[in-house]
């Protein structure tokens, strides 16, 4: 199976419709990820077949839940989620934030190579980043234990904005989180291809 079969197929698996130009254009990203690499071990996942379900659709599994229209990447790593769901949503901001000078070397080479206008790339620790105005939601796909992102992460998001931690079986941290935070829901993923245990949890603000 080519790597576009497998891409397409997954996402009619995730039933969603993906235009086939951002198809291509995830499929640029994969493999500027796949040579990068080679050299920056940027991702423990070495073949580009297993990037298309690891990388690529659990990635995309996440966006039907999501909301307008700006975010923040905690820990972007080598632009995963939030280069896969900027390329998805070019009508979308995103600002990539990780402190490995590495991973966020690459991310900006891709934005710029894929043409990607709605990205900000900083390299840097969370406590750290200024911004002018607050994010509509936060993301974190491999980060922190959600107590610890939503405490470092809370000055920056919006009155009603929201977080979105994508897990795999959070039940036990979930029970640790800051007092005037709670889960507004939690939606079980079936990521194609992908055994893993998945899932997004939506946490907001308690008014």
């Amino acid at each position: 199976m080519t790597l576009a079969t497998a891409l397409s197929t997954g996402i009619s698996r995730l039933d969603m419709e993906i235009a086939p130009e951002v198809q291509q254009q995830l499929l640029d990203y994969l493999a500027l990820l796949h040579k990068w690499n080679k050299v920056y071990n940027l991702t423990a996942i070495r073949e580009p077949e297993q990037m298309v379900a690891h990388h690529l659709l659990d990635s995309l599994a996440v966006l039907p839940y999501l909301w307008p229209q700006r975010w923040l990447d905690v820990g972007c790593g080598a632009g995963l989620p939030g280069v896969v769901l900027a390329i998805a949503r070019p009508e979308w901001s995103f600002t990539l934030l990780d402190s490995n000078r590495k991973k966020t070397s690459f991310v900006q080479q891709a934005c710029i190579e894929l043409g990607l206008r709605n990205v900000a790339v900083h390299c840097g620790r969370i406590e750290a980043l200024q911004v002018e105005e607050p994010f509509d939601g936060i993301i974190s796909r491999a980060f922190a234990e959600t107590a610890e992102f939503i405490l470092l992460t809370r000055r920056l998001l919006a009155a009603e904005g929201r977080w979105a931690a994508m897990k795999g079986v959070p039940e036990q941290e979930l029970q640790r989180l800051p007092a005037g935070v709670s889960v507004e829901r939690i939606i079980a993923l079936q990521v194609p291809t992908l055994e893993a245990a998945r899932c997004l949890v939506v946490l907001k603000e308690d008014k």
